[in-house]
């Protein structure tokens, strides 16, 4: 039981309470994060499970910056802190060096955060994973954070209970070529593919940022449009 509660490695190496963690995530909202020729998407199922639900009150994607977006999946209160830490230290480096925060730096910076919980017994690691995508000067970026304090860079990912369907989708399909719209639809196709029924545009979010555009949230009117789209394929 000290193990379990505590953050002291077990006999075999492990941390119980970040794996606890982890298994929130996996628990979560099946999210999608793929890069193209010069942005990055993000599409997000939030599972409304009651007609009573307003879906527009539920957001699971979210602006950090001009330039930057992430998406998340697991607990969402825990994702709300990490992106008002993510919008000050963007605002910060912006009033100090007078430039954009890069995305692997900002990345780095929450990561450090997540990791700084999973030292001290009396708290708990943040019981989420985010998909932060962005472009600055190194081009369309694409990181995965884990409740650990790691990071990943990925060509296309998936985080929450659907990740291995769409990864299996992904690494047959992804072509490092595609434009905004093919990305877009490999996307929603590998989130119907993760999700029982079909999916709703009252339901899904998407996020998208190009080297031209600023991030931005799509209107439902053309999550439905898109949503049309595959169904016709």
């Amino acid at each position: 039981m000290a193990y379990d509660r505590g953050f002291v490695f077990s006999p075999d190496g492990r941390l119980f309470q970040v794996e606890y963690a982890r298994e929130a995530v996996k628990r979560g909202t099946t999210t999608v994060g793929l890069r193209f020729k010069d942005g990055v998407v993000l599409i997000i199922d939030k599972r409304i499970v009651s007609k009573l639900i307003e879906p527009e009150s539920i957001e699971k994607i979210f602006q950090i910056d001009e330039h930057i977006g992430c998406a998340t999946s697991g607990l969402v209160a825990d994702a709300r802190v990490l992106v008002d830490y993510a919008r000050v230290l963007a605002q910060v480096n912006k009033v100090t060096y007078d430039e954009k925060i890069s995305v692997e730096a900002l990345v780095k910076k929450i990561c450090d955060y997540k990791q700084f919980f999973t030292h001290y017994a009396g708290g708990r690691p943040f019981g989420t994973a985010i998909l932060m995508a962005g472009v600055d000067d190194a081009g369309p970026r694409l990181y995965e954070t884990d409740p650990s304090g790691a990071l990943v860079g990925y060509k296309a990912g998936a985080i929450g209970s659907g990740r291995s369907v769409v990864i299996e989708m992904f690494e047959d399909k992804y072509r490092d070529d595609m434009d905004g719209k093919q990305a877009l639809t490999l996307g929603l196709q590998a989130l119907q593919q993760a999700t029982e029924d079909p999916l709703k545009s009252n339901a899904v979010e998407i996020g998208m940022v190009t080297a031209s555009e600023e991030f931005r949230k799509f209107t439902h009117e053309e999550v439905k449009e898109h949503l049309d789209s595959i169904k016709t394929k």
